[in-house]
């Protein structure tokens, strides 16, 4: 290694240094960084108590929930093919960990202890790893560096590359060197492809997106949900609003009020009692709640509001439009859920970073909206137009395969 790179090297672990110490600090005031904290420090433990030390382990990392529905096909997929295979899922985020710590689909589920040198060469030298899988954007330095030590293979699935990230900047090219130590790279497209191609990483194919066989999967398992089917009854006109913020619902619940003809199951991104109160504010208590509603209170409104968690890819099935949320923040939520049962998706106006949710456009299944105006109008056109959303489910349908061919190359 070249003295520029080890010193880049040295600068990143005390950058993670100090970013623990950061946490540990705001672990006092903040219950996410509390949980960090203390998932992080205990994950050795944990390892120590469930690894078997004859068996060898299929390592996936994600960072965090979303992260992780993408890799799932390729676990469930190599666990149907290979019965017998140990696999060690990591996640950086409580998001992921919490919800998913007692995933059946893995043998073990833990935190990713710090990724500072003396972390990563336990790590690699407490599990016996036979290949190691990472998600998307997960590119820890010391893990790799430690996983190339011990001749593991390592691969990325999923991934995607942009010009402005650290790799392609002029202090990252030790960074990007460390792109060359995978066995191979599962790029998204054909613009992460050139993007690598043009620095010479050449270990990589485009193979698509495993979120396309993760929702189709979902679509082919829907749950049939009856106190939604009697919400819904004899309603032409049902907008299903999924992962929800509360600009998100003040432009939705305006539109409601308009329209007294539609229906609207409204599913927030969080539910707890504030955010369900801010709901109620705006729709004046008329509302039914999921979790206290019956056969006979559903048909006395024009709102749902499910304030329980793990049902809305299967609510999706019973709209005529679904609305995303997200898209007035950071960026949209999962747009393909919804499109996979071919209906049109709106969303707000930053969802730019998403190539599904541009694609979707560019083929005439998704619309975005930037204010009530345009809201109003999408949805009246689309309530109309019953075809529409064939385009989005064909999309979806089209894009299916990622997962058997990242296997093939896994079980080489």
């Amino acid at each position: 290694m070249v003295d520029g790179a080890r010193v880049m090297k040295i600068l990143y672990s005390i950058g993670i240094y100090s970013y623990g110490a950061l946490i540990f600090i705001a672990s006092l005031f903040n219950e996410k960084a509390r949980l960090l904290r203390k998932g992080q420090h205990n994950a050795f433990k944990l390892l120590k108590e469930k690894v078997d030390p004859n068996a060898s382990y299929v390592w996936f990392h994600a960072a965090s929930l979303g992260e992780f529905e993408q890799g799932r096909p390729v676990i469930e997929q190599l666990k149907r093919d290979q019965p017998d295979v140990k696999i060690l899922l990591t996640f950086f985020s409580p998001s992921g960990y919490e919800v998913r710590k007692n995933y059946t689909g893995a043998d073990i589920v833990s935190y990713l202890p710090l990724d500072i040198p003396g972390n990563a060469w336990y790590f690699v030298h407490l599990i016996k790893i036979s290949k190691a899988i990472f998600i998307k954007y997960e590119f820890w330095p010391n893990y790799l560096l430690a996983l190339q030590d011990a001749n593991v293979p390592v691969f990325s699935i999923s991934a995607i590359f942009r010009p402005e990230q650290v790799f392609f900047k002029g202090y990252g090219k030790w960074y990007l060197r460390l792109l060359s130590s995978f066995s191979h790279i599962f790029v998204q497209d054909k613009v992460s492809l050139d993007l690598l191609e043009k620095y010479q990483i050449r270990n990589a194919s485009v193979c698509g997106d495993t979120r396309f066989d993760r929702v189709y999967d979902l679509f082919k398992q829907a749950k049939q949900l009856p106190l939604i089917e009697e919400f819904v009854k004899d309603t032409p006109n049902v907008i299903v609003a999924g992962s929800t913020w509360p600009k998100d619902e003040e432009l939705l619940v305006r539109y409601l009020k308009l329209h007294p003809d539609v229906k609207l199951i409204l599913v927030p991104h969080e539910v707890h009692a504030a955010h369900i109160s801010g709901i109620s504010g705006l729709l004046n208590g008329h509302f039914v709640r999921y979790s206290e509603a019956t056969p006979e209170n559903v048909k006395t409104t024009n709102c749902l509001v499910v304030d329980v968690i793990g049902i809305l890819s299967s609510i999706y099935r019973y709209a005529n439009v679904a609305y995303i949320g997200g898209g007035f923040g950071v960026g949209i939520h999962n747009t393909l859920e919804a499109a996979v049962y071919g209906i049109p998706v709106v969303f707000g106006p930053n969802y730019q970073k998403f190539r599904e949710a541009r694609e979707l456009i560019a083929v005439g299944g998704a619309f975005s909206i930037s204010d009530y105006l345009i809201l109003e109008t999408q949805f009246d056109r689309l309530l109309k137009d019953k075809q529409t959303g064939i385009m989005a489910g064909e999309y979806v349908q089209q894009n299916t395969g990622s997962t058997e061919e990242i296997i093939k190359y896994l079980s080489v």
